[in-house]
This record gives C-alpha cells, structure tokens and sequence, in this order.
C-alpha cells in the first residue's frame, strides 16, 4: 500500500514539533497536505513528497553526481507505489542509486534528519509542471558498505566526502546526521 497523506502529514508534524524554528518554511506544505490528496506520487501538483538519504561512514558521508539536475547531492528520490514507509524508500532510493548492500546499512534513526520544500523547474520531456518537492531526509549509517555499480540513468558518479566539505557543497542537512541519535 502506498505512504498515506495522513503518515507524511504526521511525519511532518512530529518534525516541526522536534525543530519548530522550521515551521514557518515548511507552513505551505503542511497546508497543502491538509487540503490536497495523493502527495506520494509524482504526477501530484504543485507539490509531491520525495525522499533523501545520508549515509555516514566514520567522518565521510556519501554523495551522488544527479543526471537530471547537474549537481552534487545526498541519493534519494520519489516514492514508488510499492513504498510502505518513508524510511524504506529513502533506503531504497540509497541502494538503488548507489549500488550499496542495504544488509550493511543501519537507519540512525527512524525519524527524519531534514524536511526541505523547494522549487523545482518545468521538465516538459516528463511532462512535469514547475513544481515543488517535499524532500524528507533520513540518516543511516554503514562500517563497512562500499559504492557498486550506480544507476546510471540518475547518477553520474557517487563519492565519500569527509563533512566538512560535504556541508559545503550540499548544505547544513549534512551535519544533521552526524548529529542523531535514535
């Protein structure tokens, strides 16, 4: 069955109720979520839920090189209808893209470590709208996973990065997860 609105719309609420200096950013999804239907999937407009995934490995955190997007960023994705929960999709959408034996994977905790809700432009050759992604982000962590063979029609490259240079180049998330305890 796929992720309910009402279980991202909890996750949500738990979220702002653990970091509610956010709650002015995230105050229009939170509102679409309780007025609009089927935020799981991605033909939903002008928002849908997707998921991220930073897994750490001592003091290096894992990055992917995004096709689509030309940028440097943590794996994840959207949800598939197959998807029970949003932890087990960002696990998914992980190993998926980064080839990576999800058996030397541990969730840090089953709460997620970010919740982001930005703007992403029209792509017309998937038929997609400008829209926006309610990106929600768990850590996990690994002693001894290595990189397999990516998905190379998302990826280009994948890499660990120590943290400091990681938060450079994706963000404040990052530190997040070196920070979790479950």
């Amino acid at each position: 069955m796929a992720i309910s609105d009402a279980t991202i719309a909890q996750t949500l609420s738990a979220y702002l109720g653990r970091f509610p200096d956010e709650a002015a950013a995230l105050a229009e999804p939170l509102r679409l979520l309780g007025v609009g239907a089927g935020f799981a999937s991605r033909r939903a407009f002008p928002m849908h839920v997707t998921v991220g995934a930073l897994l750490v490995r001592g003091p290096d955190v894992l990055l992917i090189d995004h096709l689509a997007y030309g940028i440097t960023l943590q794996p994840g994705g959207h949800l598939e209808p197959t998807d029970t929960t949003l932890l087990g999709a960002a696990l998914r959408e992980l190993t998926e893209e980064t080839g990576l034996d999800q058996r030397l994977i541990a969730p840090l905790s089953p709460a997620p470590v970010y919740i982001e809700y930005g703007l992403v432009p029209a792509r017309p050759a998937k038929d997609e709208p400008e829209h926006y992604h309610l990106d929600i982000g768990y850590a996990f962590s690994t002693e001894r996973a290595e990189i397999g063979l990516i998905q190379e029609t998302e990826v280009t490259g994948a890499a660990w990065y120590p943290v400091d240079l990681a938060v450079s180049v994706v963000g404040e998330r990052v530190a997040r997860a070196f920070g979790v305890t479950a």
